[in-house]
């Protein structure tokens, strides 16, 4: 049973005749009639009841006719959806992000996105980068923004290309002594501290474990909300990204010398190519970080 042929039934049953129905449909009377005659042989039954004044369905043809519309309607459907999806007027993009680029880079690329593809679905999940790998592996996201440790592999499964190198530095609620921190003064200054599974928080404990100390707490355990809300309302300082710490009205200070820094990186499944919708928000998403 060809598609073809249920379109010619289809414009036989609503012209009531062969010849009127091969005009609608323009192709040949006796080709239209030869492929009915094949549907028939193939179903097994006659579909019409043929005479000079025109063509009435039989109670075969009867029981076929709107399972012939539903057919040809979902094949419509499917044509549309998937034109619609290589258009980019369709389709849904996962993507993750770690809860300081959600407040920094991630609600431009939405917006830009968005302006280019209004029907495009997005699905946002914010987590740290180890959650956000392990969501990405089992297949739970497109792809990601992650923190990348320095000299580590990537996961095996996973395509990781750096994208940026952002600068952590020093803020405080109260103006700062000196523009440019050393490491050395956090010895002597409680700070607000990010949870455990932060990358901030193990990049910071590093720097001072490298520098012989071991960091107190004015308070610790917060997500990205909960620090800036602590470093604002004075209980101490804290260590933040760079682009974080320029929208935050907090005094800043850079670490001098080296100083601290993190790579962003974007990452995605290795073996499953993206869709043209995540293929398209990559592109939006790299774009954009070579702005920043």
């Amino acid at each position: 049973m060809q598609l073809q042929q249920l379109r010619y039934f289809l414009a036989v049953a609503d012209a009531r005749h062969f010849t009127r129905a091969a005009e609608l449909t323009h192709v040949s009377q006796p080709s239209l009639s030869q492929q009915i005659r094949q549907l028939e042989r193939e179903l097994g039954a006659e579909l019409f009841h043929r005479a000079r004044a025109g063509a009435e369905l039989t109670d075969a043809g009867e029981a076929l006719l709107p399972l012939a519309r539903r057919i040809i309607a979902d094949t419509e459907s499917a044509r549309l959806a998937v034109q619609e999806t290589v258009q980019l007027r369709r389709g849904r993009v996962r993507f993750g992000a770690t809860p300081s680029l959600c407040v920094s880079l991630v609600p431009d690329v939405l917006r830009a996105f968005r302006a280019r593809h209004p029907e495009v679905d997005l699905v946002l999940r914010e987590d740290g980068s180890r959650d956000l790998v392990r969501s990405l592996e089992a297949g739970e996201l497109d792809l990601a923004l992650v923190i990348t440790p320095r000299d580590a592999d990537a996961p095996a499964g996973l395509q990781v290309t750096p994208v940026l190198h952002e600068e952590l530095v020093l803020v405080s609620a109260e103006p700062l002594p000196r523009r440019r921190a050393r490491i050395e003064d956090l010895r002597e200054r409680p700070l607000v501290m990010f949870r455990e599974g932060y990358d901030l928080r193990e990049a910071t404990l590093a720097a001072c474990r490298a520098a012989g100390f071991e960091p107190r707490y004015a308070v610790e355990g917060g997500e990205m909300d909960a620090v800036l809300a602590s470093v604002r309302a004075g209980i101490g300082p804290a260590v933040l990204p760079g682009m974080v710490a320029a929208r935050s009205g907090l005094s800043v200070a850079s670490f001098a010398g080296a100083g601290l820094g993190r790579t962003v990186a974007v990452a995605h499944g290795r073996e499953v190519p993206l869709s043209r919708a995540a293929a398209e928000f990559r592109t939006v998403l790299l774009s954009h970080l070579a702005d920043v």
